[in-house]
């Protein structure tokens, strides 16, 4: 079964939740879409959704910012990969909005053209042209 709404979406936790979407909103290309923080205090981000124009996106939140078990993982161990349609003015972007460059734009021998970066908070990014079979 096929639907036109992604149905997977990565969920991530940042200690800079407000920081980490001006990145990925810099860097990436991400536009904003739901962004919810506590009443008291608007540092502490409660559910963040950022989406990604060719579809999907990513939800995030603060870490730690209560005591269940998907606030409790700890930031920078995500790794996400993302579908893109220029991969070469992509890595640019990313590059002059200072991502850690851990893997060179490289053409791979299953016909993708992609690359790797970390962001601020040590979460892995890679970009590329496969879409999967």
């Amino acid at each position: 079964m096929s639907t036109s709404t992604p149905t997977i979406w990565p969920c991530l936790t940042y200690r800079d939740a407000p920081a980490a979407a001006d990145f990925l909103i810099t860097a990436f290309g991400f536009e904003k879409q739901a962004w919810y923080t506590r009443e008291d205090d608007p540092s502490i981000v409660e559910h963040a959704q950022l989406t990604w124009p060719l579809g999907g996106g990513v939800m995030f939140g603060t870490a730690g910012k209560d005591d269940g078990p998907f606030c409790n993982r700890p930031p920078g161990q995500g790794s996400v990969y993302v579908v893109c349609d220029d991969p070469d003015a992509l890595f640019a972007r990313a590059k002059a909005a200072g991502a850690e460059v851990i893997q060179e734009l490289t053409d791979e021998d299953y016909g993708s053209r992609g690359f790797g970066v970390r962001d601020p908070e040590g979460n892995l990014w890679s970009f590329g042209t496969y879409r999967g079979e």
